[in-house]
């Protein structure tokens, strides 16, 4: 018996289960593979204000309060820094996109530099067109994703979080339309109140309980080179490419572009509500029409949920192929024009599996069909950034207190009760 169960080991997952610890609940924390295998530990590991969806801002505010927190009070450092974000551009309406969100960013409390060409150039000199400006948020912070999370799993143990790995969960235990535990793959857990933070898995484990979640999968490659000189100290986008620098000399590099999506059944069945997302952005999606994986994923979701073992215990973790014409056209860019990055190598490559919702913004949210769940999922590639106040909120929301941000942009009915789709034009 558990006063909380929480599914999913990533970031937000881990994020929730220290805070609930902290609170004195008795937590259970299961995951179907280990602590951030999945896109916890292989996303570009930005710690960002700037840019973000106008319903994202208090959350990564609040979120980034908690890193520094964390990082002054946990024994293992998590390579958090404010080294500022820059992000340069050559493009006048693109450039008016971001001056329009620096005046939302600033009513929010954030300090927004804005860039004029001068200063673009000196900021990181342009090895193609000049560039014409840009934005700078000197208090955004970067962090070391493969040992930030690790780390948060550790600290939960040691306040008295029970961490179970390579222990999938199959399903929600339901009883009198109240949620009452989980079945996993080594037997049942019980309590009244259970986390999903399940990532791209979620909207397929839902579906199982009748619960309906918009999500779709992108796969994103991204490279990590060998020490190099710290031409940005932070971090650093542009249409050319974009960077973190690391703790441990390197960079974290990869394209804006390049994004894969495979087709299969999900595609179809949640078409109607991605088609505004998809049009806005189908110039730097990449479609893989009815690849393999279409058959295997019908297969799994045909699946009738009174068998034994499920998908999530046949893919503990999905490791994707990294795009290599990706990672050497980046490296290319990298070091064009830069002779000071001749001798720079690629050190290593991986991909990733982003969960989107149609609006690119998270649900963090209690399930009225089902009470005693919340779920937190569907972060959009922008999870690592927002997970700690991401799971504070979801803890807040499985102890029905008041939440320290408010739920209610990320609420899951908005994609069921007629709510309008908002996607913010003037994201980064």
């Amino acid at each position: 018996m558990a006063d909380a169960i929480i599914i999913g080991a990533g970031v937000a997952g881990v994020s929730a289960a220290l805070h609930l610890t902290k609170r004195g609940l008795r937590v259970v924390l299961l995951e179907k593979g280990l602590v951030a295998a999945e896109q916890s530990s292989r996303n570009w590991g930005w710690v960002r204000q700037q840019g973000r969806d106008r319903r994202e801002l208090p959350l990564i505010v609040r979120s980034l309060a908690i890193w520094e927190q964390w990082q002054a009070e946990l024994d293992t450092d998590l390579g958090f820094r404010r080294t500022g974000l820059i992000s340069l551009t050559r493009e006048p309406a693109e450039l008016a996109r971001w001056q329009r969100w620096a005046k939302r960013g600033r009513a929010a409390g954030i300090d927004v530099l804005e860039l004029n060409g001068a200063q673009a150039e000196a900021a990181l000199p342009s090895s193609g067109a000049p560039w014409i400006g840009g934005l700078q948020t000197p208090t955004d912070a970067r962090a070391e994703p493969g040992i930030a999370v690790p780390a948060l799993a550790q600290a939960a143990c040691r306040a008295g979080t029970s961490l179970h790995q390579q222990t999938a969960v199959r399903r929600l235990l339901v009883e009198d339309g109240r949620v009452v535990g989980v079945e996993t793959e080594k037997g049942q857990v019980r309590s009244s109140r259970v986390l999903l933070a399940g990532g791209a898995w979620s909207s397929l484990f839902l579906r199982q309980h009748g619960i309906s979640l918009p999500q779709l999968n992108v796969r994103a490659t991204v490279a990590r080179t060998t020490p190099a000189p710290a031409i940005i100290p932070g971090t650093f986008c542009a249409s050319d490419f974009c960077l973190r620098y690391r703790e441990d000399g390197g960079f974290t590099l990869t394209l804006l572009e390049g994004e894969q999506h495979d087709i299969g059944p999900d595609s179809f069945r949640f078409f109607r509500q991605f088609f505004p997302l998809l049009a806005k952005n189908w110039r730097h999606m990449h479609l893989n029409a009815l690849p393999a994986s279409y058959v295997q994923q019908r297969r799994w979701q045909a699946m009738p949920p009174t068998q034994g073992e499920t998908v999530f215990e046949r893919e503990r973790i999905y490791n994707p192929q990294p795009d290599m014409r990706q990672i050497d056209e980046a490296m290319r860019r990298f070091k064009l024009g830069r002779p000071e990055l001749a001798d720079v190598q690629l050190a290593a490559a991986w991909a990733g599996r982003i969960d989107l919702t149609p609006d690119l913004v998270p649900v963090i949210s209690a399930v009225s069909a089902l009470p005693g769940l919340v779920v937190a999922t569907g972060f959009s590639g922008h999870g690592f950034g927002i997970g700690p106040g991401a799971g504070e909120l979801a803890a807040d929301l499985l102890m029905q207190t008041g939440p320290t941000v408010d739920p209610h942009e990320f609420r899951l009915s908005r994609f069921s009760d007629g709510s309008p789709m908002f996607i913010d034009p003037d994201v980064i």
